[in-house]
């Protein structure tokens, strides 16, 4: 038995491009290598069954703290009056660039808050990843406090939008001259 998550998104879905982590017994994993490169491009043995589960949750994880600081820099530069395109071209290929603020820059600039990965699925995901750190005596601060910035949102009704509308969390609504 494996546990074989993945990453990547619907577009690494239908590209079959996805990241493919994968836990269990190794003779299993190479048995199974044809089967997972019809779906993706990079495959990695994780190690002992649990192991994919495991990777995926410290993937979401990145995810949270990575997407809420694109959201809360969009936030802070709209309310100083900043051109968000201006700002992520300025940005995006510096320090602070990103997959995060390349896949879901324009598509907050743009309003776009159509799922490549729905909120309800992420938040699940954190979730889990919570109940898994505190079983092992973590404390992941940032992770928490995303995940009831997203949880308020859910319960607003958003749960089916895009991971990427966590922007709607912050809702800049007064904007400095």
């Amino acid at each position: 038995m494996l546990d074989a998550p993945v990453t990547g998104g619907d577009t690494g879905a239908k590209n079959a491009t996805l990241s493919i982590l994968v836990g269990g017994e190794k003779e299993d994993y190479e048995a199974c290598m044809e089967l997972f490169k019809a779906m993706g491009t990079n495959i990695n043995y994780q190690g002992k069954a649990g192991c994919g589960q495991h990777a995926k949750l410290a993937n979401q994880i990145m995810i949270a703290g990575a997407l809420s600081g694109v959201c809360e820099a969009f936030s802070y530069a709209q309310a100083k009056g900043l051109d968000l395109n201006v700002l992520f071209d300025s940005v995006s290929t510096g320090a602070a660039g990103s997959k995060q603020l390349d896949a879901f820059g324009p598509k907050i600039i743009a309003g776009d808050y159509a799922p490549g990965f729905f909120m309800k699925h992420f938040i699940k995901d954190m979730k889990l990843a919570l109940t898994e750190a505190n079983m092992s005596g973590l404390s992941l601060e940032v992770l928490s406090l995303v995940l009831s910035n997203y949880e308020e949102l859910a319960q607003e009704g958003l749960g089916d939008l895009g991971t990427q509308a966590l922007i709607k969390y912050y809702d800049v609504q007064d904007v400095e001259e």
